[in-house]
């Protein structure tokens, strides 16, 4: 679900226990959106923003508070936004504390139970929730500076461009959560997943049901040039816009 990549550089800069907790809470949100677990959603964001805010402190030469203590975010936010422009970026002294605050603040204050309208809010907090941590881990991964520009870029577009719920990640091993998929579009829905990183034709086919790994050569010549939904370099494989296009237009990255 997530590039191993994006751990790699952020402990380039933050605390290594600190990333772990980031990212934890992030997988394991990210898994509660998919299922429509709305309310145990908020709590992961609740825990995301407790590990970030402690990243900020750190990256601001402020006490880091102890795992366990209680956070006083208001005054975290003022310490951040108090720190010199030429000491800490902007992102790190105002828009990431102003971002984690909001999140913070709907895992705490925000009860759907108590509201007077009748309308149950946890869908479109928990979709802002989800939305607002995927911008908060791309800044910490562009701050970081752990990997190359190029390469961060690409990290920081995979995780704020695509949401693949019928792809669950399994260390290095792919499962596709759509059965009826013929290979064409398993295939398709895997690149989607890869993202800019791509795959190599053994990793598609050690991902695809065995039955589908006959005719791979055949399957991906017409995916690249009859359909130019794919296209081949260095060795590896990435959807083209088209592609791209094709596999969002039928909801193929929703689960079955």
């Amino acid at each position: 679900m997530i590039d191993p990549a994006v751990r790699t550089s952020l402990i380039n800069r933050f605390p290594e226990y600190l990333v772990g907790e980031l990212i934890e809470c992030y997988v394991e949100q990210k898994k509660n959106f998919y299922l429509g677990r709305m309310r145990p959603n908020e709590v992961e964001g609740g825990r995301f923003a407790e590990a970030a805010f402690r990243m900020l402190q750190h990256a601001g030469g402020l006490p880091v508070t102890p795992l366990g203590t209680q956070l006083d975010t208001d005054g975290i936010i003022r310490n951040l936004s108090n720190l010199a422009s030429t000491s800490a970026s902007d992102s790190i002294r105002l828009h990431i504390p102003r971002t984690l605050r909001v999140i913070y603040d709907i895992r705490n204050k925000r009860d759907a139970a108590h509201l007077a309208d009748g309308i149950d809010p946890n869908l479109q907090d928990s979709s802002f929730v989800s939305a607002a941590m995927d911008w908060v881990l791309a800044e910490f991964v562009r701050l970081a500076h752990g990997v190359s520009p190029d390469r961060a870029f690409a990290l920081v577009k995979a995780i704020t461009v695509r949401r693949v719920p019928a792809v669950e990640q399994f260390g290095d091993f792919l499962k596709t959560l759509r059965p009826s998929l013929g290979p064409s579009d398993r295939i398709l829905l895997l690149l989607y997943h890869c993202a800019d990183s791509g795959a190599t034709p053994a990793e598609l086919s050690g991902w695809l049901k065995p039955t589908q790994r006959r005719n791979l050569t055949r399957t991906l010549a017409q995916l690249e040039h009859d359909k130019d939904y794919i296209v081949c370099t260095n060795g590896k494989y990435r959807l083209t816009r088209r592609g791209i296009s094709g596999i969002e237009s039928r909801h193929l990255v929703e689960i079955e």
